[in-house]
Order: C-alpha cells, then sequence, then structure tokens
C-alpha cells in the first residue's frame, strides 16, 4: 500500500447539530470528536500527514488541543473558506508532494482502517475512488411530491469519506471548477467532470457523519462497542 495525505475540511459550524459553536469540539467520551477522527490517521502507518482547513478564529484553539491529546502528524493549518470545496481548494495548495490524497469529512470518527486501505490501492491504479455503501430503503422519484418511479435500490449508493485521488487528478478537477464558477456536492462530482470515471469501494454503515444529536448518541454506542 503506497503512503498518503489526508486533507480534512473542519471550519463548518454546529448548526444542525444545535451546538452554537463548531461540532467538531463536541465531547464523545471525553475526547473532541475531531480528535477522534484525527486519531484514525494518526495511528496508521501509511498516512504521511494531515493538512486542516481551519476557521482563522478557532486556529489556536485547535493548535492546543493537537499538542494536548499527541497528534503529531498535521502538517498545516489552513484558512478555510465559506464553501466546503473552497477549504478543500486550500488545503490543495498546501499540499506541494503530490502522490494520493483523500478527503476526509473531520465530523466521520468511525471509518475503517480496512477501507482506507482499498480506497488507496484503487486510488493508486485508477485515479480516483470514493467510499459508499450501498442504500438499504425503497427509493422513490418524486420531483413534485408524487411518486413517479420506484428505483431500483440495487444501483444505489450513498457516498461517504474518504474521497481518494491522485494528488493532479483532484488539483485540475478542483481548479477546472473554479474557472467555471461550478461548486459540487463532494470531490467526486468536479472529477466526473473531467470525463474521468470514479469507482466506489464498499464502506461500513458505521462510518456516519456527526451531523445531529441523534448521530452523537450512536457515536457513544460505537465507541463503547469498539472498547
Amino acid at each position: 500500500m503506497k503512503k498518503y495525505t489526508v486533507m480534512l475540511p473542519a471550519a463548518g459550524s454546529g448548526r444542525r447539530m444545535g451546538a452554537g459553536f463548531n461540532k467538531l469540539f463536541l465531547q464523545m467520551a471525553e475526547k473532541p470528536i475531531l480528535i477522534h477522527t484525527l486519531e484514525v490517521f494518526e495511528k496508521d502507518e501509511h498516512c504521511s500527514g494531515m493538512i486542516l482547513s481551519v476557521k482563522i478564529t478557532e486556529k489556536q484553539k485547535i493548535e492546543k488541543m493537537l499538542e494536548r491529546f499527541g497528534i503529531t502528524k498535521v502538517k498545516a493549518l489552513v484558512e478555510g473558506g465559506e464553501e466546503r470545496q473552497h477549504s478543500v481548494a486550500a488545503c490543495i495548495r498546501a499540499h506541494q508532494s503530490g502522490g494520493i490524497v483523500l478527503v476526509h469529512d473531520a465530523a466521520r470518527p468511525f471509518i475503517d482502517q480496512n477501507v482506507i486501505r482499498k480506497l488507496v490501492d484503487v486510488a493508486a491504479e485508477h485515479g480516483a475512488a470514493i467510499a459508499g455503501v450501498q442504500v438499504k430503503d425503497t427509493m422513490k422519484f418524486a420531483p413534485d411530491g408524487i411518486v413517479e418511479e420506484t428505483v431500483d435500490r440495487s444501483k444505489l449508493w450513498a457516498i461517504q469519506t474518504p474521497q481518494a485521488f491522485k494528488y493532479e487528478l483532484l488539483k485540475e478537477a478542483t481548479d477546472k471548477a473554479e474557472v467555471d464558477g461550478f461548486l459540487g456536492t463532494d470531490e467526486s462530482m468536479i472529477v466526473e467532470r473531467l470525463g474521468h470515471p470514479v469507482r466506489i469501494v464498499e464502506s461500513t454503515y458505521d462510518n456516519v457523519k456527526m451531523t445531529t444529536k441523534e448521530d452523537l448518541l450512536f457515536g457513544e454506542v460505537l465507541l463503547k462497542r469498539r472498547q
């Protein structure tokens, strides 16, 4: 398996969590969500470094947090943008060594190491790979609130992070999106615009994003189960 660098947008807010501050600072098992996520990569021998995009007003707090919990692989804290895509672009500009890069939600602390390894291997061979799980619910196409079609769920995937790419490919896609004024919902979407195929690596349903209070409760259960 090749070495990789991971980029983590961490300049979000706690709006949907109802926290009134950056949700990444919320505690699970006496550690901030952010630290739980960073520890996954800190412990992975194949991770050569992390780049975080942060709010300037939170940079000092995060630096102290990294020191307190012994996170040593963070190579840069860059200023995040208004949108996720802008924050990732800032991370890309701070990375100079090429290779395989992962983009991961800082609020997903339960990513499996085996999934990371598969993503890196597939991206190294094919250029682009994203984590996802097949949807479990029946899916309906109803653009005006009236069902037009029941969609074959065997062909549908719920996409997660990490998303893995060869650095040059992700940079090209990001630069083109910026020139075109295009805003994608994830990194895969802007790579797809280049006509480059993106492969899906099957992930786990545990890899949830800590977005709501209910997610936090689920996260506590996952932590206890893993311990």
